[in-house]
């Protein structure tokens, strides 16, 4: 929520952060070597930015846990274990998403117990709480302490279950215990662990209350650096044969798999309506056939073609570019040259591309859902609208394509959003190491450690 004059940002929810306009402080050098433990079923995962950082500045001894089927090349020491969490017996239907984090969990506190046995006793614990890993830690290193990063909580109201009557789930309580049972790992891991750190205010709140006082909220950061705007970026299209720059009418949508969660459906029914108001406007969207969230579609279907053979026969092919995945290189360089980069998510995890975009200096057009709107003000650093008001993203693209120059103080201020609070190197990241030496160490984890995530 807005507030008047020096604003402060929640961080721990008991604390309040400096006000921005205050010096940034960095992380103060490690008053003692410690031992820190990364558990991640695809280290590094959301760790990379830290893990990274404690490693180059020394001092400390870092070690990664991580699955067997995980190919990610070693930057630090790393140990693999092995865990069918897919066939972890036959439970009750109810308690099979446990079932698959306790097999995972077991598998990995046998591999914690061979560190242990081979000398490394860790005094810091740094683990995704999303598959298991971090289940038994403390039953295999009582006395080290743990951060958990604790991205999503589940529940039937207020988030992404039944957010889409397109795709609501049956309102009868057989979905709703379902929904709840898939906690039971989660609130497992929090209650045991020492600290937990999520992305957003939002997602932080989405915990039970009795858990609020050991939240942090911590941004990953974005590397401002290198994702910022390139007046001289170019991108071809091989197939299309089609070379876009910055000033084309480049509509972007991008997604690591297209699907109703992240509204690649509302999009597609947009796009009739915006490319025939704009004939020189190309579309380009990315993003593969998968499902990252939520329920498949029918066998043998993808949502990608069942949403673009809905509303086919009314768009221009030729100017609408389907790419799959892409190099990060050549997304960088789409998000530098987009006029309009089109974003949508039901209240759900926040994507970093997002924020990418909005570092590149992309005009971002997004759903007025949580945590959208913890960063996104409209006519202010973007524009927002209804997740589901097809018309009203319509026409917030066409204004975008057809006063560009009206838009350009909107992507200064977009672009200022992230380096004021999000830039990686100088807000994020210290913010991160400070407080993983101060938690590692005993200390106390005072205001000022979390990354400002709220609106202003």
């Amino acid at each position: 929520m807005r507030r008047q004059g020096c604003e402060g940002y929640v961080a721990n929810f008991a604390l309040s952060l400096p006000c921005r306009n205050q010096r940034i402080r960095t992380a103060p050098e490690p008053t003692h070597a410690m031992r820190i433990l990364f558990l991640h079923q695809n280290f590094p995962g959301q760790f990379i930015h830290v893990a990274q950082e404690l490693q180059r500045r020394g001092g400390h001894e870092l070690h990664a846990l991580t699955d067997v089927t995980n190919r990610r090349p070693d930057f630090i020491p790393t140990t693999r274990y092995a865990c069918d969490a897919a066939g972890a017996g036959r439970p009750h239907p109810l308690a099979q998403n446990y079932a698959a984090r306790a097999a995972r969990g077991e598998a990995a506190a046998m591999a914690m117990a061979g560190l242990r046995n081979g000398g490394f006793v860790p005094d810091l614990v740094i683990g995704h709480l999303g598959w298991g890993e971090t289940l038994f830690v403390k039953d295999v290193f009582p006395k080290a302490r743990q951060i958990v990063h604790a991205e999503f909580y589940y529940s039937a109201d207020g988030a992404d279950a039944g957010f889409d009557p397109e795709f609501r789930a049956p309102e009868d309580i057989a979905w709703r215990l379902s929904l709840r049972a898939k906690n039971a790992a989660i609130l497992q891991a929090v209650a045991d662990a020492d600290f937990a750190v999520a992305p957003t205010r939002w997602q932080a709140s989405r915990l039970p209350r009795e858990f609020h006082a050991k939240t942090t909220v911590l941004h990953e950061g974005i590397d401002a650096d290198r994702v910022a705007p390139n007046p001289q970026a170019r991108l071809k299209l091989q197939k299309a044969n089609v070379e876009m720059k910055p000033g084309d009418e480049i509509i972007t949508f991008v997604n690591r798999n297209l699907e109703p969660y992240r509204g690649y459906h509302i999009f597609m029914r947009a796009l009739p309506k915006i490319l025939r108001a704009r004939p020189r406007a190309r579309v380009v969207i990315v993003g593969g056939h998968e499902v990252s969230y939520g329920a498949a579609p029918p066998p043998g279907q993808s949502w990608k073609q069942i949403f673009l053979n809905e509303v086919q026969a009314d768009l221009p092919m030729d100017r609408v570019h389907f790419t799959g995945k892409v190099p990060y290189p050549d997304y960088l360089r789409l998000m530098q040259i987009s006029a309009a980069h089109v974003y949508l998510t039901y209240p759900f995890v926040l994507s970093w591309s997002m924020l990418e975009a909005m570092s590149a200096g992309a005009l971002v057009i997004a759903s007025a859902t949580p945590p959208v709107t913890e960063v996104i003000r409209h006519g202010d650093n973007g524009l927002l609208f209804d997740f589901f008001d097809v018309e009203a993203l319509a026409a917030r693209v066409i204004e975008a394509l057809a006063l560009p120059s009206s838009m350009r103080a909107m992507r200064s201020r977009a672009r200022a959003t992230i380096v004021q609070r999000y830039d990686l190197k100088r807000i994020c990241l210290p913010q991160w190491i400070g407080f993983v030496e101060r938690a590692g160490q005993g200390g106390s984890v005072g205001p000022g450690e979390a990354n400002p995530a709220g609106p202003g």
